[in-house]
């Protein structure tokens, strides 16, 4: 642990002491040092050219610290903006889905949620009986994990995935295995199902930062605390009816080819 402390450690030490109102005295026989000890973390020790050099704080100072104000040890190592213990978002986040489909040989199948089935899936989704009512499907080459098919509904992913395309989800046993600007259904009790390009800010804030690729205005950047989760799917693949049109590059080579089909028409028949 101690490897892990940045600099900026007295600070952290110095913000407990101010968060609890008391001075390096009260603070240091609080948990159990001397004053001297707690000043020369805080603000330093004399040095002879009249500089200060502060102490690093051992692992039984910081202990006691974090046992005897309940704080969060993260904040202790700049890992979190939240100080007190009992502050930190509690999550009953799962490391499997409640509920899966198998078929007759056993193997997975990926269950398909279609868009007139979100609203029943936010309480059906822990239901045996729901979630085998809903189609499901075997596709071999997603192993490796549960997955579970969504269509996206509505527009604010449009640029990346339009309103009826199919996003395949493979299951986030670890939320901190959620990696920024990269592509989620996140199934929440206030938002429903959302399909978003995420920033993960659980472990310094416990909260999830939600994008929309739709840069029309329309769709704002908002924030989702991590006891509102429910699932998260990683989006590894997708289909679309969307078929793309072809870029500028192509158009002028299509022109190319056409001129020069035109011309061999036109040498052929002055021959």
């Amino acid at each position: 642990m101690l490897k892990m402390m940045r600099m900026d450690i007295s600070k952290k030490i110095a913000e407990i002491r101010d968060f609890h109102k008391l001075n390096n005295l009260s603070f240091s026989k609080r948990i159990g040092v001397t004053g001297t000890t707690v000043d020369s973390i805080v603000n330093g020790r004399p040095q002879p050219d009249g500089s200060r050099k502060k102490t690093k704080p051992g692992y039984d100072v910081l202990t006691s610290i974090i046992n005897e104000f309940n704080i969060n040890p993260d904040y202790l190592f700049g890992k979190s903006d939240i100080m007190l213990y009992d502050d930190v978002p509690n999550s009953n986040y799962s490391g499997t889905p409640k509920v899966v489909a198998t078929n007759s040989s056993g193997d997975e199948n990926i269950v398909f949620v279609p868009t007139q089935a979100r609203a029943g899936y936010l309480n059906g989704y822990g239901d045996s009986e729901y979630i085998q009512n809903l189609p499901s499907f075997h596709m071999p080459h997603l192993r490796h994990g549960s997955f579970r098919c969504f269509e996206v509904q509505g527009n604010s992913m449009v640029r990346t995935f339009f309103d009826g395309d199919l996003v395949f989800g493979q299951y986030v046993e670890d939320l901190q295995d959620i990696k920024d600007g990269r592509v989620y259904v996140i199934v929440s009790k206030n938002d429903g199902i959302v399909l978003k390009r995420v920033i993960n800010r659980i472990l310094e804030r416990g909260k999830l930062i939600l994008k929309s690729d739709n840069k029309t205005g329309n769709y704002p950047t908002y924030t989702i605390n991590v006891d509102e989760i429910m699932e998260v799917w990683y989006v590894t693949m997708y289909a679309s009816k969307q078929m793309p049109e072809p870029v500028d590059v192509y158009d002028r080579l299509h022109d190319l080819e056409t001129q020069i089909a035109l011309l061999q028409e036109q040498a052929n028949n002055k021959n």
